[in-house]
């Protein structure tokens, strides 16, 4: 996922999840110390739970500086706005809220229970509660399930969204979409049955032992066909969830309120605890944490962490008010096999070598705001995932370039005396460009001369993401971030590393990797039911990967998050990337 995605997707744009900023018991005051009286303290939301209550009541006050992508449950791509979705919406089944990697297990919500799988893996037969409800109080149906999840083939009226439910279920894209349907009901997907109000089964072509997974996201929501405002829904989805939309001016400000036909005995997950949510949309980022550390608002919505300076003010003043997770992200460079000398791979090889990990480390805002020392390219989030592998000895060497390495590889390339190369790095992402220089000064070292260039951060799917133009503009280094769309390496890893994943435009296998064994490797983990195998499956991809010197790894990424003295049930959670989960705050 992109940073600005995610829960889970692509370049990690909302995809750019990351942390909440809440503000501390001493905000008005100054000073603080680690910990208080109360229980809260640096670090109390990570791993576990700070002010734990069940009260009900109050408005809990979001403020961000960028607003959802879509609020349409088929379009929204942002992490963020998964997770800020299980408000007014709800799934067949959904991640738990737990603290820390006891989020990523799954729980019914409006399924009685998890799916029932039979044929090989390839059907999954749900039923419905007896007692969840629209906003209207008209029961929630197997055909609004149907017909949501249909939506994903609208692409034309529907962009943006993932599509994993329509590549899985119609690889041959067979069905034209619901608005194109001309079946009378509009349910003419043959992938999905309804065989009454209650009963949804999925008929998979062939297996996928991630479909479950799949489900739980937020595309996969119910949508009323009398109340499907096309394009427009994103305006005002109708609720199944706790809360419904009472007003929303885009880009300025949204709130919910109660959804008096939720019942509590229908949900097992989402708390309810504010009666109010509301969201105030800023432009400045500085802004945003100064008022937070005031106490005008309770968290950051898109939860990216605090910036420079109200973060040092926060370390110094109000330390414990902060919690300091490991995200679902990695940042990394990566080397186009199509930019020579990169079709080399002592050439990458030498990078990695040369490449002053500490250095990027501290470009990107160190240990605390940066991140730790990336030793592989598969995040702390994802089952299989090591950060004790290091195939490099990047952090054994305390993230020191090595030298003497770096020049054997570049002996090995045929480069003795080095080479000159580009970086790509958007133009608006600040730590990005910092990132760049760091690198390029510690590569000019070994005398592999660096050029940085950059793009447009708007641009990336045609810039980074089209071949022709990395290879046109000679992008040796492409500088980037990803994280998982959901916590596995299918999720994970093979937008990234899988063949059938190169595409002409918006392309995120920027390495451009066309190996048959992985691929492999990634059909047998889509089919393998077994954890354990799967696991080791996962872990077998990410080694051949780092093998490859594809990928220079810079951070496990990590933020620093504010708490607020007036939250409570306070957490940060595996199954959105290390954000808090919003559904289960309250307020004091």
């Amino acid at each position: 996922m992109t940073t600005q995605r995610t829960s889970r997707r692509r370049l990690a744009a909302m995809s750019a999840v990351a942390v909440a900023a809440l503000v501390s018991t001493t905000a008005c005051g100054g000073g603080g110390s680690d910990s208080d009286s109360k229980g809260a303290g640096f670090n109390a939301g990570v791993e576990k739970v700070a002010s734990a209550s069940e009260k009900k009541g109050g408005t809990l006050k979001f403020i961000g500086v960028q607003d959802a992508d879509s609020w349409d449950t088929t379009r929204g791509y942002y992490g963020f706005a998964w997770n800020f979705m299980r408000y007014y919406s709800r799934q067949l089944v959904t991640s738990d809220t737990a603290p820390g990697e006891k989020g990523l297990e799954l729980k019914p919500d409006l399924a009685k229970s998890k799916a029932k799988i039979t044929d090989g893996g390839k059907t999954y037969t749900y039923q419905l509660k007896d007692d969840v409800t629209w906003e209207d109080g008209k029961p929630i149906t197997a055909q609004d399930i149907k017909y949501g999840i249909e939506r994903q083939w609208a692409q034309d009226v529907l962009s943006g969204g993932p599509v994993y439910l329509k590549d899985i279920l119609d690889p041959d894209g067979k069905y034209k979409g619901p608005y194109k349907d001309k079946s009378k009901d509009k349910l003419g997907l043959k992938a999905i049955e309804t065989p009454d109000a209650k009963t949804v089964v999925f008929k998979l072509p062939k297996a996928n032992s991630d479909f479950e997974e799949i489900l739980a996201l937020p595309f996969a929501s119910p949508v009323r066909q009398d109340k499907d405002t096309k394009s427009k829904y994103g305006l005002k989805p109708f609720s199944s969830g706790p809360y419904k939309f009472e007003s929303y001016t885009p880009n300025k400000n949204l709130t919910l309120v109660r959804n008096p036909e939720w019942k509590q005995s229908s949900d097992d997950v989402r708390k309810a605890l504010p009666d109010k949510v509301t969201v105030t949309l800023l432009t400045n980022a500085d802004e945003m944490d100064n008022r937070l550390i005031s106490g005008d608002y309770d968290l950051d919505l898109n939860q990216t962490g605090m910036s420079p300076a109200g973060r040092t003010k926060a370390l110094k003043q109000h330390k414990e008010s902060l919690d300091n997770p490991v995200m679902g992200y990695v940042r990394y460079a990566a080397f186009p096999q199509t930019v020579k000398p990169f079709d080399n791979i002592h050439c990458r090889k030498a990078v990695i070598y040369g490449a002053d990990h500490k250095s990027l480390q501290n470009a990107r805002g160190g240990p605390l705001a940066g991140g730790d020392i990336g030793t592989n390219m598969l995040p702390p989030v994802v089952p299989g995932s090591d950060p004790s592998y290091d195939p490099y000895g990047t952090a054994k060497n305390g993230g020191k370039a090595d030298i003497a390495k770096a020049k054997e590889e570049l002996k090995a390339c045929g480069k003795p005396n080095g080479f000159k190369t580009t970086i790509a790095v958007r133009n608006n992402k600040d730590v990005e460009v910092a990132t760049a220089e760091s690198l390029q000064a510690s590569l000019k070292k070994i005398g592999v001369d660096v050029e940085v260039d950059q793009y447009d951060g708007a641009q990336t799917s045609g810039i980074i993401g089209n071949p022709e133009v990395v290879k046109k503009k000679n992008y040796g280094i492409i500088i980037m971030g990803w994280g998982p769309d959901f916590p596995t390496v299918q999720g994970f890893g093979m937008p990234l590393w899988d063949s059938s994943y190169i595409l002409p435009n918006g392309n995120n296998n920027f390495a451009m990797i066309e190996d048959k064994s992985i691929d492999q490797k990634f059909d047998s983990f889509v089919a393998e039911l077994d954890d354990t195998k799967r696991e080791q499956l996962a872990s077998d991809i990410n080694k051949q990967v780092m093998e490859g010197g594809y990928y220079l790894p810079f951070v496990f990424e990590k933020i620093i998050n504010w708490r607020s003295p007036r939250l409570t049930n306070v957490y940060s959670t595996f199954a959105f990337s290390g954000q808090y989960d919003f559904t289960s705050l309250g307020v004091k």
